[in-house]
């Protein structure tokens, strides 16, 4: 086989160019090498034998964000095809009719909405009943089922992940979602309303481990100056998964029949949870494959503690009462209240009142999701663009990220509850909203990684914890302000309320929320006078002339804050 010695690589060679694998160095193995203490010198020893053919082209940290993106494709993807799936499961024609027979009883009123855009819309098709029974309500109870099971297992993901990999808990929780989606249909005709409802409760077990896990895999691989960019493009196949798979299931609904969207789906899974097995490694020191130059790349940027994998004591009580953590929840809680109210709900509204029919309000539904896709890579672009240049502090970008991605959401869902039947002014507003909620991943999205970056995980596991309320309370609300009255009145008010969660979610980040590492995230051993910015972000931002006066002679501590 043959081999290349190290000694004649550009690894040992210092530069402030880019190698052939585009990893900008710096200097960085020579750095490595003249500092024996932090035990990183042992790592890429001069006589180190190397294959070319067992490297990773392109970087592996690259494949890594892809199989990453994959990874939220899949998971969205099999929580969302419910959300179209169901309005062709449900027989709405006895839906009328029961609401008809309960008024009748109760002596309660039906609400008819004054505006018919089905008259309106003469293309509109006719909607076609299912084989369920099952009224608003026990939509929304099922809907909301998934977050059930979803809030249980954040914070245990995160913890997991920090103390066995990622990589581990990533692939159970998709695997197992993805075996119980292929299991739905029979579960749902065997088993009924209850049936569906325990399990969807199990597949959000499996989901609720992915963000933090995730996070922790981030931390691990991504240098920060390319944090923002890395975290966006892998947490953004969330939203592709769902522009993908709303109007897919729509077409399948359609063409096919409802039990095709589970089984579709499913078979993707599987498929996902194969690769991540051999393309995956929980972080660059256990790659099999990785180069030197890309691993010490990784490793320096990040500091030695980060670099080591080094596991520290979780300071529970400081981070649980640290109002940073609380802004970066709210953050969280607003993005998500917005995200599934879109997701769960906005179908029914479609169709039910602007009387799309199914293939067209699984595309419409789907449509925010690939403005959000957008926002999502521009805003982690533009975010790491204003830090490099040192235009803003990290502070500063991350309430203003905040502030665009909720502010102008609020506007377009209230506008939505005005229109008549214009479909096309409620689309666009959709989009843009979709838009800016992605841009709002700028903000609080990465936050995590800003205050607590050893703690990343377990940080996102209960900010996400308690960002699930909004999965299960939304679906939960609409469903009781439109019971017998499936009216523009009635779905205001529910535009009103997500509005109002999105603009306390902004006051909150704007007060607290900090762009900071906070104390109690550091090692005893480096624990600073006051919170400061990342000095590892600090220190990557450095200019070469800086990095020049320091290798001269100047330099400092790589942990020190500066």
């Amino acid at each position: 086989m043959a081999s290349v010695n190290v000694t004649n690589s550009p690894v040992q060679t210092e530069t402030n160019g880019v190698h052939e694998n585009g990893v900008q160095e710096n200097g960085v193995h020579e750095k490595l090498m003249a500092n024996g203490e932090n035990g990183t010198a042992a790592e890429a020893p001069s006589s180190t034998i190397i294959s070319p053919k067992v490297l990773c082209s392109p970087p592996c940290r690259f494949i890594f964000a892809f199989m990453g993106f994959f990874c939220f494709f899949n998971l969205y993807a099999l929580r969302v095809n419910l959300s179209v799936a169901l309005v062709r499961m449900v027989n709405v024609t006895y839906m009328k009719q029961l609401e008809i027979e309960n008024a009748a009883l109760t002596n309660a009123t039906i609400h008819k909405d004054p505006i018919d855009c089905e008259e309106a819309n003469k293309t509109a098709s006719a909607t076609q009943d299912g084989p369920f029974n099952w009224d608003s309500k026990q939509q929304g109870t099922i809907l909301a089922a998934f977050f059930y099971g979803y809030i249980f297992t954040q914070i245990p993901g995160g913890m997991l992940a920090e103390k066995f990999g990622g990589k581990l808990v990533l692939l159970v929780g998709i695997a197992w979602t993805a075996l119980l989606t292929l299991l739905t249909p029979v579960i749902a005709e065997a088993g009924g309303f209850a049936g569906l409802v325990a399990i969807r409760v199990l597949e959000g077990l499996g989901e609720g481990v992915a963000f933090p896990a995730m996070h922790v895999m981030i931390s691990a691989w991504a240098p920060p100056l390319e944090r923002g960019r890395l975290a966006t493009f892998v947490y953004a196949g969330a939203q592709i998964g769902t522009v993908v798979a709303m109007p897919i299931s729509g077409v399948l609904c359609q063409t096919v029949n409802w039990q095709s969207v589970f089984y579709v789906f499913g078979a993707i899974g599987v498929v996902w949870s194969v690769m991540w097995i051999f393309l995956v490694y929980d972080r660059p020191s256990s790659h099999p494959r990785i180069s030197p130059q890309e691993r010490n790349y990784i490793e320096t940027s990040q500091g030695p503690q980060r670099a080591k994998g080094v596991t520290l004591k979780t300071p529970w009580l400081k981070m649980v009462t640290s109002p940073s953590v609380y802004a970066v929840m709210m953050g969280n809680f607003a993005h998500n209240w917005g995200n599934f109210f879109i997701m769960t709900t906005i179908p029914q509204f479609l169709s039910y009142i602007l009387k799309f029919d199914i293939q067209s309000s699984g595309a419409v539904a789907g449509a925010p999701y690939l403005t959000m896709w957008f926002g999502m890579l521009l805003g982690g672009t533009v975010t790491d663009f204003l830090l490099s240049r040192h235009l803003m502090s990290v502070t500063t970008v991350r309430k203003l990220f905040c502030i665009l991605g909720f502010v102008v959401p609020t506007a377009c869902l209230i506008g939505i509850g005005f229109v008549n039947c214009e479909k096309e002014v409620a689309v666009f507003c959709l989009v843009v909203t979709g838009f800016c909620l992605g841009l709002s991943w700028g903000g609080w999205g990465v936050n995590h990684m800003d205050i607590a970056p050893p703690f990343a995980g377990t940080v996102f596991g209960i900010t996400n914890c308690i960002s699930t309320i909004p999965g299960f309370v939304a679906p939960a609300i609409v469903g009781a302000l439109t019971y017998r009255n499936q009216t523009r009145a009635a779905w205001r008010n529910a535009f009103y309320i997500t509005g109002g969660v999105l603009m306390f979610g902004t006051l909150v980040f704007i007060i607290c929320g900090t762009g900071k590492r906070q104390r109690w995230s550091y090692p005893e051993s480096e624990i600073p006078a006051e919170n400061g910015e990342d000095p590892v972000l600090l220190k990557s931002t450095k200019t070469d002339e800086e990095k020049g006066e320091k290798k001269n002679g100047a330099g400092k501590s790589a942990n020190s804050i500066e």
